[in-house]
C-alpha cells in the first residue's frame, strides 16, 4: 500500500461467521481469507467487522475487531446495511472496506471491494429463488458502484457483467482454496467405519440438496452406477437445506460434519459425485481433490476452471452418463490412482495464502 495509507486499516466484513453462513462456503471463504491475510503479514493493517449483538466467532490470529449493531439478521439485513453501513464506515474510518457478501452500503466514504461468490438468485429464475432475489434486490445496483469486484471464478465474473452490468474493468478473479484439513488421511477408512458406520466402497456427495444441486439426478447417477455392476453406497455430507427433497431413498445422510471428519470421508470415498447445475466456484471439488478423492461432475459454470484436467466432467444434466463414469472409475483401480494423483496436483495450485496475496494486491491498486 502507498505510504499515505499505512496508518489506516482495511476493514473486512466478518459477520458471515456469526450466522448460518459460518457453516457454508461463504464462512469457509472468510476464515480462509483472514488466515491467509495474517500469514502474509497483513495483520497490522487488518480489522474485522462484527455485529455487537451476536456471539463473537473464533477468528484466526486475534485480529483487531470493529463493531456495529444491527436490528435485522435475516432477509431485511441487506436493506439495513444499505441504509446504515455508510455511516458506520464514516465513524470507523477504514481506508478501505471489503464486503464479503452482497450486503452492501448504499454509499461508502472509502473505497469499496466486494467479493462476489455467485449470482445464483438471478442465474436461476423462478419461485424457488424469489426470496433470495427479494433479499438482495439492491445488490446488482450497489455492486455496479463498487470500486473492485473480486469474483471467485471467471464464470462468476462473466455473470457479473451479464446479469449485474458490472464494468469488466473493475472485476478481478481471485479463486478460493481448500483449507489445511483437506489432505489424504491415513487410516481414514477405519475412522469413517467407527464414527459413521459407513463401509467402503461408497460414493460421496458434499453440500446442500438445493434444486440447483439436482438431488434427483444424484439418485439417478447412483442407480446408473449400481446398474453397471458397482455395489457402492451413497453418503451425503452437509446440511441438506430448505429445498432438500423429503427423502433421498437409500442414501446415508450425515448432516453437517467438521472439516476433519469431511477430510476423512473424502479420503476413504471411491469418488465424489457432484451433479450441481451451477456453482460460483465449486469448493467441494477442490476439497475432494486435495484429499486424493477422484471427482465426477457435470460440465458447467465454474467447474471446469476448478477441476482442470483432473476430474471427469460429463455433459450438463446427463445423470446416466455421470453414473456410467462413476462406475468406470470405481472399477478401474489404475484410472482411480491416476485421477487421485492429478487431483492432488490440481488442488495444490490453489492456496489461501495465494488468495490473500492477490487480494492484498487488489487493495493496493485501489489505494494508490
Amino acid at each position: 500500500m502507498s505510504s499515505s495509507n499505512e496508518a489506516g486499516v482495511v476493514l473486512v466484513d466478518g459477520r458471515p461467521l456469526q450466522g448460518p453462513s459460518a457453516l457454508r462456503g461463504i464462512g469457509t471463504y472468510v476464515r480462509g481469507l483472514l488466515g491467509g491475510l495474517l500469514e502474509e503479514g497483513f495483520g497490522d493493517r487488518l480489522a474485522v467487522l462484527l455485529d455487537a449483538g451476536l456471539p463473537a466467532p473464533d477468528l484466526p490470529g486475534r485480529p483487531r475487531v470493529e463493531l456495529v449493531r444491527r436490528r435485522y439478521h435475516g432477509r431485511l439485513a441487506p436493506y439495513e446495511d444499505a441504509a446504515a453501513l455508510g455511516a458506520d464506515l464514516a465513524r470507523l474510518r477504514p481506508v478501505l472496506y471489503h464486503a464479503t457478501t452482497l450486503s452492501l452500503p448504499g454509499s461508502s466514504p472509502c473505497p469499496l471491494a466486494v467479493t462476489l461468490h455467485d449470482l445464483i438468485p438471478w442465474v436461476f429464475g423462478g419461485w424457488r429463488m424469489a426470496g433470495e432475489r427479494m433479499r438482495f434486490w439492491l445488490a446488482p445496483r450497489l455492486l455496479r458502484r463498487a470500486d473492485a469486484v473480486l469474483a471467485v471464478s471467471h464464470a462468476t465474473a462473466q455473470d457479473a457483467v451479464r446479469l449485474a452490468g458490472v464494468d469488466e474493468a473493475r472485476i478481478e478473479v481471485i479463486p478460493e482454496a481448500a483449507g489445511p484439513a483437506f489432505r489424504p488421511r491415513q487410516g481414514a477408512a477405519d475412522r469413517v467405519r467407527e464414527r459413521f458406520r459407513v463401509e467402503a466402497p461408497y460414493l460421496i456427495y458434499v453440500g446442500a440438496l438445493d434444486a440447483r444441486k439436482d438431488p434427483a439426478g444424484l439418485l439417478r447417477a447412483w442407480r446408473s452406477a449400481r446398474a453397471a455392476g458397482v455395489p457402492v453406497s451413497l453418503v451425503l455430507a452437509g446440511s441438506a437445506g430448505a429445498q432438500a427433497p423429503a427423502a433421498m431413498d437409500g442414501a446415508r445422510q450425515l448432516g453437517h460434519v467438521s472439516d476433519d471428519q469431511l477430510a476423512d470421508l473424502l479420503s476413504a470415498a471411491a469418488c465424489l459425485v457432484f451433479p450441481s447445475r451451477y456453482e460460483g466456484f465449486g469448493l467441494p471439488l477442490l476439497e475432494a481433490m486435495a484429499c486424493g478423492c477422484p471427482v465426477v461432475a457435470y460440465r458447467n459454470s465454474s467447474l471446469p476452471e476448478v477441476a482442470g484436467d483432473a476430474a471427469t466432467l460429463v455433459a450438463d444434466g446427463d445423470a446416466e452418463a455421470l453414473g456410467r463414469e462413476v462406475a468406470s472409475l470405481v472399477q478401474d483401480d489404475r484410472r482411480r490412482r491416476r485421477a487421485a494423483k492429478a487431483g492432488l496436483a490440481q488442488a495444490a495450485r490453489f492456496s489461501w495464502r495465494g488468495t490473500a496475496r492477490a487480494t492484498i494486491a487488489a487493495y493496493s491498486r485501489l489505494l494508490r
